[in-house]
């Protein structure tokens, strides 16, 4: 399978994975096929009804838990269908997905530019600079990297949703 492998023990997102896969398609407008067909370009059996349970609410009859590593792959699935296969050859390292992560790998499927992330995080009432949007996609040794917050990942999801209106 091609994709990112996720680590566990090192994701630090306390939102719910099947929320933040929801949030994503309702942002992006996705239908369930272009969600599977991004599943399938990792090379990931993604079924039609396993992805209607996972985008169920948890009281709904059927709800199924997502996994980290689902997510993770279907971000790697969506950045290949929007972009094209990576000539980088993949890592086989296990990697944790964080919202820094996710917010990286929506940037580089989108092709999204500092200025219209400092709009698109505007539009969801959040103020950042240039510098600071730069910030989130720091490597995390590095001194002026920035932990992307639950609070500001959906922020950029909120800003995402709200663009789709001005098209």
């Amino acid at each position: 399978m091609v994709g990112t492998k996720i680590n566990l023990d090192g994701a630090n997102i306390s939102m719910q994975i099947n929320d933040i896969l929801f949030k994503i398609k309702t942002a992006l407008s996705l239908d369930n096929e272009t969600i599977i067909k991004a599943y399938a370009l990792t090379e990931y059996e993604m079924g039609k009804e396993r992805l209607a349970n996972i985008l169920k609410r948890r009281q709904d009859k059927g709800y199924e838990e997502a996994t980290y590593e689902e997510l993770g792959i279907f971000l790697d699935g969506f950045v290949i269908l929007k972009r094209g296969p990576s000539p980088k050859a993949k890592s086989d390292e296990a990697v944790a997905l964080s919202n820094n992560l996710m917010l990286k790998k929506l940037r580089i499927a989108l092709e999204l530019k500092e200025p219209e992330l400092v709009t698109l995080f505007a539009l969801a009432d959040v103020n950042l600079t240039k510098r600071q949007v730069g910030s989130l996609f720091r490597s995390e040794g590095h001194k002026n990297f920035k932990s992307c917050s639950d609070e500001l990942f959906i922020a950029f999801l909120e800003g995402l949703d709200k663009a789709k209106s001005f098209h």
